[in-house]
């Protein structure tokens, strides 16, 4: 294993089995088309990673569609129980609630689950970006002949360190190695290049090749995406190249838009009132502030990733457009059914009884007595009962007599006159 791979628990084994789908994609379109580009392997690895993904993506938008029906049958069971922090009826409350999301077929975090998977896709692909020569072979193997120059040329580590220092690489820790030196050269600049033919006449026209080679793979649409939206706007705004500083403004806005733009297309369904509610508005709260930290964050990571960005956005625009459709065309009610059915036979396999679902979950909100009403009805109750007591205890005479029903009568008037 290379040292340049990247070792850290979760992220580094995820990173290798991206960086052999991005080395089979870069070898397929090599072969067959003889484009060896990293920016359209990045375009192709994204539509393959989101179609891979799409059975959580249906998974989730089918969560969110199905919220918008159980969302009510929620909060009357919330609102059942408001108030009520006694042990028996938490379970009750608690059990309820389970009842409803097994009625639907859904899980309380069924729309966490993608966003779990995605995290550490995220970050190990900007790991692959960040070092394409560790995971991508043939990229590796266009540095190897200058590399090989200069390991036996006098003052070539020493020329090399300054770079490598600036860019977090230490010979020190990983040696002058192979590895060490691509790691350098895949972070050199324009002016970079040109300093090291300038110091190693010699090896020139090596120096030359290889830089020609590896600008064919990692410029894309006129921008290295090896390097970040801000060091070329930097270098746009010195050296005068219009394209170069609007195609580093580009990348970051089209970030952040397409991602604005997919959260907009997303199911919206009302929480409120229930316990999804506060996790509900923190998700949309992140909703709003993510396109907006895609935008500072593409300006400082390579490229790459502000272009994986928008490759991603746009992919899972497109499949939200085509789910939404597939899902609007679903009998929910029968759907409904079938996971009442699964439930049941779920339940019959631990021995209990079929759950009637219906009876205990799906209440309606205008059903329930609010604490308003329940109040009075307490009120209007004792008032009977004090009444009652009232008039049995005003007159020893025997009950149904007719001394008793006079003493009634007088003393109803007694009351009133007060």
């Amino acid at each position: 294993m290379l040292l340049t791979k990247n070792t850290t628990f979760i992220i580094g084994p995820v990173a290798e089995i991206l960086g052999y789908i991005m080395d089979a994609i870069f070898n397929f379109c090599s072969t067959l088309f003889g484009i060896q580009n990293i920016g359209l392997c990045i375009i192709l690895f994204t539509i393959i990673i989101y179609l891979l993904m799409l059975p959580l993506t249906i998974k989730q938008q089918r969560f969110s569609k199905l919220s918008a029906k159980m969302n009510p049958e929620l909060q009357a069971v919330n609102k059942k129980y408001k108030g009520k922090n006694d042990q028996v009826s938490m379970a009750k409350m608690q059990d309820e609630t389970k009842a409803v999301y097994a009625k639907y077929g859904v899980s309380p975090t069924g729309s966490c689950l993608q966003m779990l998977i995605q995290l550490p896709v995220l970050f190990s692909l900007y790991r692959v970006i960040w070092n394409i020569p560790a995971y991508v072979t043939g990229v590796k193997d266009a540095f190897i002949p200058l590399v090989e120059q200069l390991k036996n040329i006098s003052g070539g580590q020493k020329y090399l360190e300054t770079i490598a220092s600036s860019n977090n690489i230490s010979f020190e820790k990983l040696g002058y190695t192979t590895e060490s030196i691509v790691d350098t050269l895949y972070k050199f600049k324009p002016e970079n290049w040109t300093g090291l033919a300038e110091k190693f006449p010699d090896i020139s026209n090596v120096v030359t090749k290889t830089q020609i080679d590896i600008d064919k793979m990692n410029y894309f649409l006129g921008l290295n995406i090896a390097d970040s939206p801000f060091n070329i706007f930097k270098n746009g705004m010195s050296s005068g190249s219009v394209w170069m500083i609007i195609g580093a403004l580009a990348i970051p806005v089209l970030s952040g838009l397409t991602q604005w733009i997919n959260t907009k297309l997303m199911p919206q369904t009302n929480t409120q009132g229930t316990e999804e509610g506060s996790m509900a508005n923190s998700m949309k709260t992140m909703n709003n502030v993510m396109p907006i930290m895609s935008v500072v964050f593409c300006f400082t990571l390579p490229a790459g990733m502000g272009l994986y960005w928008v490759a991603g956005s746009v992919v899972r625009s497109i499949i939200q457009v085509v789910t939404n459709k597939h899902l609007d065309r679903i009998d929910l009610d029968d759907l409904v059914k079938k996971n009442m059915e699964k439930e049941n036979k779920k339940r019959e396999k631990k021995g209990l009884p079929p759950q009637r679902i219906s009876n205990q979950a799906k209440t309606s909100a205008k059903s329930i007595e609010s604490p308003s009403k329940k109040v009075n009805s307490a009120d209007k109750e004792r008032k009977i009962q004090d009444s009652t007591e009232y008039y049995k205890n005003s007159s020893n005479a025997k009950p149904g007599s007719l001394a008793a029903k006079a003493r009634m009568v007088q003393k109803y008037n007694e009351k009133n006159k007060k």
